[in-house]
């Protein structure tokens, strides 16, 4: 089978993830970093080639097939545009951006150069999540009454110190950097949002970060479920729950665990959830933990499109409805804010 060429942009942490599986997979030829000894050490980590300048890169790797996007979440949509102008595919973490225009002009160049936008939804591969959406899709759970999402991590101010995390315009907020991937779960499973309210406040990190650090939402979805979200990072001294409870028409199921890896209970009408596989650990970056590591499952996506023309696992349509719903979030946070 021919191998896929990748660049990375972007050296930090969730790189070094993305570098391992490129390894694996395909094969890495170049990254780029505005940081030259964060570049310089993971090329000569596989070999590759170390660029200070997304331009140089693109300029004289001419075999490159995609380019992952690793960079700060408010620099996605300049990198992924300049990638797709290159000739490229891309790969992009999540958040796809930070506002939903961006999106939109992100996924109009991909269509504009007849190139692939892939985005990153690693939590759809844990097990309990895989099975239950299963599940949904045959019908086994009946219709959707309700749905409860909890994320309760912690995120000390080391976390964000000298780091463009916490900032407005690179970061945009707790939603999008520590929480997407479960907001990306709720339109996956239930649908699009009709109604949004939520309300937010900054309690142990005023000073620190730029935006929230605990929310709570009410969702009204098209399909007339509702649902909540209630998320934080200030759970003491470490990450506590990321959980996903449904109640349906002919069963109630919660996945639990940190990281929606656990299939926490079950009960439901003639069926039960057996012999699940266990799932990938989570990203450890040395002080906290990230969602599940399922970044394999990734890529083997991306290189059976590229090479077999098989189904994209995630879209870069729907990585777009994550951002507009986390939007929406934010939006009637401000409005309420605004009353008040």
């Amino acid at each position: 089978m021919q191998k896929i060429k990748f660049a990375i942009i972007g050296c930090g942490r969730i790189a070094q993830r993305h570098a391992e599986h490129i390894n694996n997979n395909g094969l890495l030829l170049a990254v780029c970093d505005t940081v030259w000894e964060k570049a310089e050490a993971l090329a000569a980590r596989y070999t590759a080639r170390a660029y200070q300048s997304i331009a140089d890169l693109l300029k004289n790797e001419n075999e490159i097939d995609v380019v992952s996007i690793c960079s700060p979440n408010g620099l996605h949509a300049v990198h992924t545009i300049q990638c797709l102008r290159a000739g490229c595919h891309v790969l992009c973490e999540k958040p796809l951006a930070i506002n939903v225009s961006d999106c939109h002009e992100m996924i109009r160049e991909a269509e504009k150069g007849n190139k692939r936008l892939f985005t990153i939804k690693q939590n759809r591969f844990n097990p309990p999540v895989a099975a239950v959406k299963d599940a949904l899709e045959k019908g086994i759970l009946g219709k959707v009454y309700s749905i409860q999402l909890n994320c309760f991590w912690n995120r000390n101010p080391d976390y964000y110190e000298n780091s463009w995390k916490g900032t407005a315009d690179l970061d945009g907020g707790t939603l999008f950097t520590q929480f997407s991937h479960f907001i990306d779960l709720l339109y996956w499973m239930i649908g699009d949002v009709k109604r949004v309210y939520a309300l937010m406040g900054n309690f142990a990190h005023k000073g620190i970060i730029d935006f929230e650090d605990t929310g709570t939402v009410i969702l009204e979805f098209l399909n007339g479920a509702i649902g909540t979200i209630n998320y934080t990072v200030n759970s003491y001294n470490k990450n506590m729950e990321g959980s996903l409870t449904l109640f349906c028409e002919k069963g109630t199921v919660k996945i639990g665990g940190q990281y929606l890896n656990e299939l926490e209970y079950q009960n439901i009408e003639g069926f039960e959830f057996k012999d699940l596989p266990p799932g990938n650990k989570a990203n450890n970056y040395g002080n906290y933990e990230g969602s599940m590591s399922n970044h394999n499952k990734v890529y083997e996506n991306v290189i059976d499109v590229l090479v077999n023309g098989s189904s994209i696992s995630t879209n870069a349509f729907q990585g777009l409805k994550t951002v507009e719903i986390i939007s929406r979030i934010y939006e009637s946070s401000k409005q309420l804010r605004e009353k008040m």
